[in-house]
């Protein structure tokens, strides 16, 4: 495995670090300032408009889509210290068009959308002109095991007829928030993974219904954590994504990707933490020293890069795998990355936090701000759980495929 970066990348870094120290940072309160003065929780502000304008001007656009002909044409490992970077600021990865929950969107459209479907949804998606959302968890079950969804779609001639209750429908709230990638039950009876289809909804179509915004932890800001109601909603058969039961497994080649990106801009998260803690604790004395002389900040210091350092081997051999064999044969990579990743995340924030005393928890920095996200991210795309699951059976697995291999003549186990 070879992780040093490509001369390319070495340049798109550069550029990428300029322009997060020249724009993203100063831009920062400005875009709070802005969302404030509009009275609005879920508005794009003029500052952002302008961020992607300078983004686009030095070709720091839609990094993440390794087809070159959607896309920069990154593979997933040149990609990965690129959107690590990006993981630094909660406006960043909209400012390059590398946002979630639209990169997913995005990756499945160019997988599996038509002509027709990429040209009407997948062209703005790429030019930025409209956002979009993904409607797959319910309240009513567990949706950790996407089987368990209740949301139907029933076929009446050449139109689907959509019921269900959607939430933590990201995005939606978003003015912008255009289109929605609906999973329901095409076939409730038939095999436990071929029950479900995908069918893009724009959200103007009649019996489409915003309930309401989740915050989390009282942050509800960005575009929007949406509980929303689909009621006797219709759309064309042609709208449908891949044949009918296919939803399960585009779900999945969705999430492969979209957990990665998630873990390589947590990895940034945590450096930013990092750089605070360092900082904080450099500049404040404590009991006749500075804080950075204490003996129990300074375990904590070391800690948290020894941590950090080990999250992002673990990225980028998941990365690479993705890229030498697939997401499928790199999933138990994946798995495990997206539970080492917001875990480490929330510990080098955590820590930084406590190096900060009160102001870590107030809005003066945005540590609070950050642990909201990363902690969330424990849950997204499969809580830890599922994953550690999915990677207990496998090692089990692999333990008795290797007890039951015959031993070689003169080898012992």
């Amino acid at each position: 495995m070879d992780f040093s970066f490509s001369t390319r990348v070495e340049q798109l870094r550069a550029e990428l670090f300029d322009f997060m120290s020249g724009h993203v940072y100063p831009a920062e309160p400005v875009y709070r300032e802005q969302v404030a003065a509009s009275g609005k929780h879920h508005v794009s502000p003029p500052v952002m408009e302008q961020l992607k304008a300078e983004a686009r001007r030095r070709g720091l656009w839609n990094l993440f889509l390794p087809e070159s002909r959607w896309g920069a044409g990154l593979s997933n490992l040149e990609y990965a210290p690129l959107a690590e970077i990006t993981g630094r600021s909660f406006i960043a990865p909209e400012a390059l068009n590398c946002a979630a929950p639209d990169t997913g969107n995005m990756e499945i459209l160019a997988l599996f959308g038509t002509p027709e479907q990429q040209e009407s949804w997948l062209r703005p998606l790429l030019d930025g002109e409209i956002r979009s959302c993904f409607g797959m968890t319910e309240p009513e079950v567990a949706s950790s095991d996407a089987t368990n969804i209740q949301s139907r779609i029933v076929r009446d001639r050449d139109e689907y007829v959509i019921n269900g209750h959607k939430w933590w429908t990201s995005g939606a709230a978003d003015p912008r928030c255009k289109v929605c990638i609906f999973m329901g039950k095409t076939d409730p009876d038939g095999p436990r993974h071929l029950q479900q289809t995908m069918v893009l909804v724009p959200l103007d179509t009649p019996g489409v219904r915003i309930a309401r915004t989740l915050p989390v932890f009282g942050y509800d800001e960005g575009h929007g954590h949406c509980e929303v109601f689909f009621e006797n909603v219709r759309v064309p058969v042609t709208n449908r994504l891949g044949d009918e039961g296919s939803g399960f497994a585009i779900a999945q080649a969705r999430l492969g990707p979209g957990r990665i990106h998630h873990c390589m801009r947590a990895i940034g998260m945590a450096e930013r933490a990092f750089e605070l803690m360092i900082e904080r604790a450099r500049s404040r004395v404590a009991f006749g020293k500075p804080l950075a002389e204490q003996g129990v900040v300074q375990d904590q210091i070391a800690e948290s890069r020894m941590e950090i350092e080990q999250a992002r081997l673990l990225v980028l051999k998941a990365a690479w795998l993705m890229d030498t064999v697939g997401a499928k044969g790199a999933r138990i990579e994946i798995s495990a990355i997206k539970v080492v990743a917001p875990r480490v995340a929330c510990n080098v924030i955590d820590r930084a936090i406590q190096i900060h005393g009160g102001a870590g928890v107030s809005g003066d920095f945005p540590l609070a701000q950050m642990y909201a996200g990363a902690r969330t991210l424990r849950l997204a795309d499969g809580p830890d759980e599922v994953h550690k699951q999915s990677l207990a059976r496998h090692e089990l697995k692999r333990s008795v495929d290797t007890a039951a291999a015959p031993v070689p003549v003169g080898a012992s186990r």
